[in-house]
């Protein structure tokens, strides 16, 4: 019995390309460095989400943070998520 090579060469292919892009993007990423400030300001947003634009300056400012206590059963050991965004874009003329 013949085996089918073109189904598995396409398979093959496709997880081939993720692969390599996924290589080729960890080989550009640069190692991050933790800093306090940043931390202290993540971990002082409020819940939920908030925007400001200036009106001088060409500045707007989002932030968003969202907090949840996910547990297995009523007692049972849980696992906690904190996401916390900044965000900011400029634009001025130069």
């Amino acid at each position: 019995m013949a085996l089918p090579i073109v189904p598995i060469a396409g398979w093959a292919l496709s997880y081939g390309a993720v692969a390599l892009a996924a290589y080729a993007l960890a080989r550009e990423v640069q190692p991050g460095r933790r800093d306090q400030r940043a931390e202290d300001a993540l971990d002082a947003l409020a819940d939920g989400l908030s925007a400001y634009t200036a009106r001088e300056g060409g500045q707007a400012n989002a932030t968003g943070r969202f907090r949840r206590v996910l547990r297995i059963g009523h007692d049972g050991p849980g696992l906690e998520i904190d996401l916390a965004v900044l965000g900011r874009i400029r634009m001025r003329r130069v």
